[in-house]
């Protein structure tokens, strides 16, 4: 990857909301859910995120478009211009280039709105059709995705899961965006449904050239999309790699773990499964030294001492942050 452009660099990343009061008198005590993330995202790949429910994912992936209101310290640059610092009325300049695919394909459409006026919204909005013009183009929107012109009159209840889907994937695709964040896109879909809208996003990649974050739990559509995956722990990357590389040789004890649960099709087949103890602690309650040390079953002394470096085990990009390497 590193003969490739870099599109997104993020550089400690850290989010933080604000938790209940502490005391009578107190403030509000700051809530860290993404603590010091570092990565970068070239163009033209797909960069899976993957890991245990309220881990951060989708708060790294808000935060990104600034979506809600978190406290969000540290470096993004978006094309080699850092974007972090920039005022509110600028960023919107930039919703053009960075769009997402959100997890409920119901919850994110106003059930008041036809398709058609869904997307025509988003045109309007961004000033970039109105009229005859923008019909055109939302009628070329919905081709794209695979949908009837037909339905540009329908309300998004008339619709299967994987039809709102595909018109929450045409309104990302209304502004001409460089970079997609994909929210677990298919996770609420039925299986059979899953494959068609996996293949609809890797058919769109190969012909506008997006570039995609994509953020999910299950492994193996990870492992079909994506060109690199990240793994992620109670708001740090722990392991990142190419995705070949990493479901072939994982290093860090969490991704080991993780990758154990995958199902085996082959009949009979029989795989040794990595269980962890406890569960995810809250952010409120970070262990110290390695976050992961509670649970993982070779932890040393060190690691309740120490916090691991995320850094490059050999030449080829794989990065993992474990003391058992360092």
């Amino acid at each position: 990857m590193k003969d490739q452009v870099e599109l997104l660099s993020v550089n400690d990343l850290r989010v933080c909301f604000s938790g209940k009061k502490s005391g009578i008198m107190g403030g509000s005590l700051p809530v860290p859910v993404v603590n010091g993330v570092s990565f970068n995202v070239y163009k033209g790949e797909t960069l899976g995120l993957v890991g245990e429910s309220g881990c951060g994912k989708t708060t790294l992936g808000r935060a990104l478009i600034r979506l809600g209101s978190p406290v969000v310290t540290g470096k993004v640059a978006f094309e080699g211009r850092e974007i972090s610092g920039i005022g509110n009325r600028e960023f919107r300049s930039l919703r053009k280039e960075m769009q997402m695919i959100f997890q409920d394909p119901f919850g994110s459409l106003n059930p008041r709105l036809t398709v058609g006026q869904t997307l025509e919204e988003v045109l309007l909005v961004h000033s970039l059709a109105r009229g005859e013009a923008a019909r055109k183009r939302i009628v070329e929107l919905l081709d794209v995705v695979g949908l009837n012109r037909d339905y540009i009159n329908r309300y998004p209840h008339e619709f299967s899961g994987g039809q709102r889907q595909r018109i929450g994937i045409a309104r990302a695709l209304a502004v001409k965006p460089k970079f997609i964040i994909c929210d677990e896109p298919v996770s609420a879909l039925d299986v059979s449904i899953q494959s068609q809208i996996i293949n609809l996003l890797k058919d769109l990649q190969r012909d506008m050239g997006l570039t995609y974050l994509f953020i999910a739990h299950d492994l193996s559509v990870v492992e079909y999309i994506s060109d690199r995956v990240a793994v992620m722990y109670l708001g740090k990357i722990v392991e990142i790699a190419d995705s070949t590389e990493l479901y072939a040789n994982p290093e860090h004890p969490y991704t080991r773990a993780l990758l154990s649960a995958i199902p085996n099709p082959e009949f009979g087949a029989k795989k040794e499964r990595i269980l962890l103890n406890g569960d995810l602690p809250g952010p409120l309650n970070m262990p110290s030294g390695c976050p992961f040390h509670p649970r993982c079953p070779v932890a040393t002394a060190e690691c309740k001492q120490r916090i691991p470096k995320l850094q490059e085990r050999q030449n080829n990009g794989h990065q993992v942050a474990c003391l058992l390497y360092e």
